[in-house]
């Protein structure tokens, strides 16, 4: 399957049942567009998402290296970068902008189910807002990862410097300009500071 790229946003491409992908189909389409970041959402679409530009980059990358700065001196858990495909319970497969997993879930796994989209819903995620995404798309994905067992989730929207903060069992939090981000109790001690993705230095 070759995979057209879009302008803005992510293209949408609607199959039907009849042509429901396996996990093993949709890993195989993912390997053929390796330039793509493909999701696949619970009722069965492919969303190709194209590249960001230099200031969504930047700010990525400051995200993900907070994180991983943090969870390799933690040590309790595996951070992953947006490249990383997660398998949902309600069947779709994400790639949250960085992710987080405890060791203990993913002791569970087989060396082989490691080596391909991991078959669980992160502890934590951050979706980071690009100025072609929709603000109801991502608040929607939110909701679909505490639904299928994230226990922390936040949604950063850099241009009106607002932060959403989803947690299991709890109503969503809005923060307006925060200067930093606390990951407790699930990322304990985990502090984000935000001034590299408010102002990305490009």
């Amino acid at each position: 399957m070759q995979l057209e790229p879009t302008v803005q946003g992510a293209a949408v491409f609607h199959l039907p049942q009849s042509l429901k992908m396996s996990r093993d189909q949709l890993w195989d389409v993912c390997q053929a567009n390796p330039d793509w970041r493909v999701e696949l959402t619970a009722a069965g679409d492919l969303l190709i998402m194209p590249p960001t530009g230099a200031k969504t980059g930047a700010r990525n990358l400051d995200l993900s290296r907070q994180l991983a700065t943090w969870a390799k001196r933690d040590g309790s858990g595996v951070g992953f970068d947006s490249s990383t495909g997660f398998e949902l319970p309600n069947g779709a497969m994400r790639s949250p902008d960085v992710a987080w997993v405890r060791r203990e879930r993913l002791a569970t796994l087989t060396e082989d189910q490691k080596e391909q989209f991991l078959p669980l819903c992160p502890d934590f995620v951050a979706e980071l807002k690009s100025p072609s995404d929709r603000l109801a798309d991502l608040r929607d994905k939110m909701v679909e990862y505490i639904a299928n067992g994230t226990r922390l989730g936040w949604l950063i929207d850099p241009e009106r410097r607002r932060v959403y903060v989803y947690r299991s069992g709890a109503a969503v939090a809005e923060l307006d300009n925060p200067t930093t981000l606390s990951g407790d109790p699930v990322l304990t001690n985990f502090v984000l500071e935000l001034s590299g993705i408010w102002e990305p230095g490009v």
